[in-house]
Parts: C-alpha cells; structure tokens; sequence
C-alpha cells in the first residue's frame, strides 16, 4: 500500500531516488534546518552540499513505508538498503513542513 504523503515529502523521496542533489534541495525552505549523523545543515546550499557529499560516499534505496504526525511533525519511516555501514536499516525522517516546503528535517534511526 502506498502511502498518501504530503507533496513537498513525496518530492523529496523523489528526488533522493535521482542522486540530484539540486533537485532534492529545492523542496527545502530558503532557511531549513537538517540534522543527519549528528550534523546540522542549514539554508538550501548546505542541505544541496550534505546531498552531494552523502551521494558520493554511499548508494543507496530508501522506501518509505509508515507515516505519523505529532505536534506538527510528520514522521516517516523508511527502509534504506545500500553500500553504508549497517546496512538494511529502517530510519525514521521527522519532517517539518511550512508553506508547502519542508522547513525542518531530522534523520535517526
């Protein structure tokens, strides 16, 4: 069953799935915030600058497979499988959206 997530979080797996790190930047906000492996990006250059960097140094496929929400938070958890450390692993993506833009994301397992 496929889930029905909001445009701007379906862009973004969309996106991750072309290793164009452009294309996945563009649906962040001008201002959002990202935390990954205990690393905060912020502005749409520094998450164009984590993608381009995570591209290089591992490939993977992430397959969202639950959605949540809590206190304005969308969580999404996904199972990544890949050359990384680790790997298959199930991740969850806490999203924060703001006027159809993702203005926060936070990675953990």
């Amino acid at each position: 069953m496929a889930l029905d997530l909001p445009e701007a979080i379906a862009g973004y797996f969309a996106a991750d799935r072309t290793d164009d790190p452009a294309r996945v930047a563009q649906w962040f906000s001008a201002t959002a915030v990202v935390k990954d492996e205990g690393e905060t990006y912020s502005g749409r250059d520094a998450i164009r600058a984590w993608k381009a960097s995570s591209s290089t140094k591992y490939s993977y496929t992430a397959e969202p497979f639950r959605m949540t929400q809590d206190a304005g938070r969308i969580h999404v958890t996904s199972h990544l499988e890949g050359n990384f450390p680790g790997s298959p692993v199930d991740l969850r993506y806490i999203f924060e959206l703001e006027g159809g833009k993702i203005a926060a994301l936070e990675i953990v397992p």
